[in-house]
C-alpha cells in the first residue's frame, strides 16, 4: 500500500530508532513554520499536533489538507510518521468506530505508522474505549498503522491502568506508548517513570519525550527535557534493556510562546536524547 508521500504505509512492527519532536511546542504557528523550525532543530520525523487549533488530520481530513500535509512535510524534508488521534463519541460507540476507521485511513494515507492515543477520562466510557478499540485494530494492523495509548489520566492514569487496557483490547496493533513525564504530572509526583517503566516495557511501542516539575504540588511539563525529574538515562536504558527500538517523539520544552527559545530548546533535546541513545548500550540497569 502506498501513499501520498509515495512510500508504504505497512511498519507495523518494524525496528526503528525515530527520533522526532511533535508539533506541540510551536502550536501557536501555522503547520508549515512549526515543521520548518523542527526540521531546523535537527529531526526528520513529526507527530502531528493541533496548530493554531486545528489538527490536520482528523476522521474528516479534506483531500486538500491531507495533499497540504504531504507537500508541506516533504518540503521540510520531514515525515509525517505519527499522528494525535483523537474519538469522537458525540454520537454513540457505532459512530466512533466509522470516525476512527476513518482516521486509521487518513493517517496511512499520509504516511503515518503510528496513531498517538489519550483514551478517555470519562469513566461512563471505559467499557465503550476497550471495544472501541477491540474494533479497529484490526482496521488498523490491516492499514500498517499502530494505535499506541499513553498516560493521561483516567482509563490511562497509571502503568497498571494501561496494562489492564492492552490486556482487555489484546490486540498487536494496540500498544502502549510511555510516556515519562505524564506519570508525574498526572499523579503530581506520587509515581515516578524510573520503577513504573519495567512493568510496561514489554508492551511499549513508542516514547514521548517529557519532562516535568513539581512545585508546590503543582506539575508542570513545559520544561526542557533533562531539566526536570525524569532520569531519562534510566528510563531509555530499562527500556532498551527490555528490547525496544521504537519511535521517540519529543513533546514539551521550555520557551512558552518564544518559537525562538523553543527551537533552540528543541535542537538541544535533540542532541541531549540522541546521546543517550548512542551511549545505552554501554549503561548498566
Amino acid at each position: 500500500m502506498t501513499n501520498i508521500l509515495g512510500a508504504t504505509t505497512n511498519i507495523l512492527g518494524a525496528t526503528t530508532n525515530i527520533l522526532g519532536a511533535t508539533t506541540r511546542p510551536f502550536n501557536q504557528l501555522p503547520f508549515a513554520e512549526a515543521c520548518l523550525r523542527i526540521s531546523r532543530a535537527g529531526y526528520q520525523h513529526v507527530a502531528i499536533f493541533a496548530n493554531q487549533g486545528v489538527q490536520p488530520i482528523r476522521s474528516d481530513s479534506t483531500s486538500a489538507e491531507l495533499e497540504d500535509v504531504g507537500r508541506i512535510t516533504r518540503d521540510t524534508g520531514l515525515t509525517p510518521s505519527m499522528v494525535l488521534g483523537r474519538t469522537v463519541w458525540d454520537n454513540g460507540l457505532e459512530d466512533a468506530v466509522t470516525q476512527y476507521r476513518r482516521l486509521i485511513d487518513n493517517s496511512a494515507e499520509v504516511g503515518a505508522g503510528w496513531i498517538l492515543d489519550l483514551g478517555t477520562s470519562k469513566e461512563e466510557l471505559y467499557e465503550d474505549y476497550v471495544e472501541l478499540m477491540r474494533q479497529v485494530a484490526p482496521s488498523a494492523e490491516a492499514a500498517g498503522v499502530a494505535i499506541t495509548m499513553k498516560p493521561h489520566g483516567g482509563i490511562s492514569l497509571t502503568v497498571e491502568h494501561l496494562v489492564q487496557t492492552h490486556r482487555r483490547v489484546d490486540h498487536p496493533a494496540f500498544g502502549i506508548c510511555f510516556d515519562p513525564g505524564n506519570i508525574i504530572y498526572y499523579t503530581k509526583g506520587d509515581r515516578r517513570p524510573e520503577p513504573d517503566v519495567e512493568h510496561v516495557s514489554k508492551l511499549v511501542t513508542s516514547f514521548i519525550v517529557k519532562d516535568c516539575v513539581v512545585v508546590d504540588g503543582e506539575p508542570d511539563v513545559m520544561v526542557t527535557p533533562g531539566d526536570g525529574l525524569v532520569d531519562f538515562p534510566l528510563v531509555l536504558a530499562k527500556l532498551r534493556a527490555s528490547g525496544y527500538s521504537g519511535p521517540s517523539y519529543v513533546e514539551c520544552v521550555a520557551g512558552g510562546q518564544d518559537a525562538d527559545l523553543v527551537e533552540r530548546a528543541l535542537t538541544q533535546t535533540f542532541g541531549y536524547i540522541r546521546g543517550i541513545h548512542h551511549a545505552l548500550p554501554l549503561t548498566e540497569v
